[in-house]
């Protein structure tokens, strides 16, 4: 090869490696009083990445990280990003046997847990069937663990890779079939795909975003990472408090944030004579997604904040499908949007056929970077239908191209904006042995759009209180998916194949609430 072969298409620099040159003294990152410039963010990273590579991390390993919010969290997530290697970024909330599962699933060969996590990552190690490294970001550490700092202090800060925008990616989602699945993005999001969502929510370089949710979500740190391609400031909140983010909107002009409708519920609950002390004027995007926002709360909330609504509808699997800008909020109310960049629709009926406007039918995206289950291939191929994707969701669309999410086709509960899926909450109460069976739904809930709850058949003779079966189910699952309810009934309906009738268990609940999902 001749050199001008070898140095025709030379490889594009990582994105911080660029900003540490062209912004080095700006801030990248703020979070409780500690922040780092550009410069510092990159050399961190850089360390982090050389650290990693030592532990034997390459391309496309995939690495386990659990942490609340953080500042070493988005630095851990760079540096795998150049290295080409996959962050698994896990709800702090798992119990020990699902962290287990995860990383067995995944075959991380390495683990990273924040300072209140490492117990419960310790906890999991010896159901991990693979070779496993696990690091701390504490001071203190279980035998056999590597601290983080320590693993930074003894790195080099030279050029650890070349890869150039936001890599691969796997996020785990629970099933209909009850055990996690890996949502996994072999080639990351490309650049053009990233300028397309800029320039759709009116982004820049200029922003101080709020990263207000959990950055184990896809959404918060999808937008976060989007800011930090830009080049624009980050604030950290470790644990969402809707009082402190009015504190840090006025503190650091805070211009965007993204949040699940239940954070905006908060946002809005505050009383006025609190939330009139501070400035928040400096906000002009609050971009909402992960679960459906009841058109009463975006009432409250324009009310309360002006036109700065955006809302977007999408999966992990699917990345953002529509969007609903400010100008739209009221206008088109109980709509989710119009197609969104680099996006393609199609409603289709039980037939698959395409439907016409205003009639429901099953909603199907196509886009360039689709997700795929990690080692699932059969989970893939029962999404997907001619290159399009679809999570289960029932739509229609108006003369204008406007779409409106109308129902759910799986089982699946939306709480808070996290994904729930009941075959694995119904598969560990089963195992109590006063259960005879169990369904679980999601019902309305003002606060969370809905809440868990499990209706159950008892044994004859049997008995447990509803209290019982939630602890029951709490000491095998993470907090968030055991039940908040439990009615009792003499027998669950099921058809003749022995098919449980959802529809007809979850109908006296949301007969009354104008709304379905």
């Amino acid at each position: 090869m001749s050199t001008s072969e070898r140095t025709a298409n030379p490889p594009l620099p990582h994105f911080l490696d660029v900003h540490a040159l062209v912004r080095p003294q700006k801030i990248a990152l703020i979070c409780e009083g500690r922040s780092l410039t550009y410069a510092a963010f990159n050399a961190r990273a850089r360390r982090a990445a050389n650290a990693l590579i030592k532990l034997g991390v390459r391309a496309n390993d995939r690495v386990a990280v659990m942490s609340h919010n953080g500042i070493e969290l988005l630095e851990i997530t760079a540096a795998l990003s150049k290295l080409s290697a996959v962050p698994v970024l896990l709800n702090y909330r798992l119990r020990e046997h699902e962290i287990a599962y995860i990383l067995n699933d995944s075959e991380a060969n390495v683990a990273i847990a924040g300072p209140d996590l490492v117990e419960v990552v310790e906890k999991a190690r010896p159901e991990v069937t693979g070779r496993l490294a696990c690091i701390a970001i504490a001071d203190d550490s279980p035998p056999g663990w590597l601290r983080y700092e320590d693993l930074l202090a003894a790195a080099s800060e030279d050029v650890p890779g070349s890869a150039g925008g936001i890599g691969s990616s796997m996020s785990y989602t629970s099933g209909t079939t009850g055990k996690p699945k890996g949502a996994y993005r072999p080639r990351g999001t490309q650049l053009n795909e990233i300028i397309s969502i800029i320039q759709a929510f009116e982004l820049a370089d200029s922003d101080v975003h709020l990263l207000a949710g959990p950055y184990y979500h896809s959404a918060p740190s999808a937008f976060a990472t989007i800011h930090i391609l830009l080049g624009s400031t980050i604030v950290i909140m470790p644990k969402y408090d809707p009082v402190l983010a009015f504190e840090l909107i006025d503190r650091h002009k805070i211009t965007t944030t993204f949040m699940a409708p239940t954070l905006l519920q908060r946002l809005v609950d505050v009383p006025e004579e609190v939330f009139s002390r501070y400035d928040v004027t400096s906000l002009r995007s609050i971009i909402l997604g992960g679960a459906p926002c009841p058109y009463a709360l975006k009432v409250r909330a324009i009310a309360r904040f002006g036109e700065r609504i955006w809302e977007f509808y999408g999966a992990t699997e699917t990345a953002i499908v529509t969007i609903l800008r400010p100008e739209d909020q009221l206008r088109k109310p109980g709509s989710c949007g119009q197609v969104g960049p680099g996006q393609e629709i199609r409603l289709l009926d039980a037939a698959g056929n395409e439907v016409p406007n205003g009639t429901p039918g099953e909603m199907w995206s196509s886009y360039s970077s689709l997700a795929e289950y990690y080692n699932k291939p059969e989970a893939t191929a029962r999404s997907m239908r001619d290159g399009f994707f679809s999570v289960g969701d029932i739509a229609y669309r108006d003369e204008e191209g406007y779409y409106y999410i109308c129902d759910r086709k799986i089982d699946m509960v939306i709480s808070g904006g996290v994904n729930i899926y009941p075959a694995e909450i119904e598969a560990a109460l089963s195992a109590h042995p006063a259960i005879a069976d169990v369904a679980v739904i999601g019902v309305p809930d003002p606060l969370w759009g809905e809440s868990v709850k499990a209706v159950v058949e008892l044994h004859p003779g049997a008995s447990a209180s509803a209290d019982e079966l939630i602890a029951f189910c709490g000491e095998r699952l993470a907090d968030y998916k055991k039940p908040r309810s439990v009615d009792f009934i003499a027998e669950l309906p099921r058809n003749p194949a022995g098919k449980l009738l959802k529809a007809q268990i979850r109908k006296p609940y949301w007969q009354d609430v104008g709304r379905t999902i």
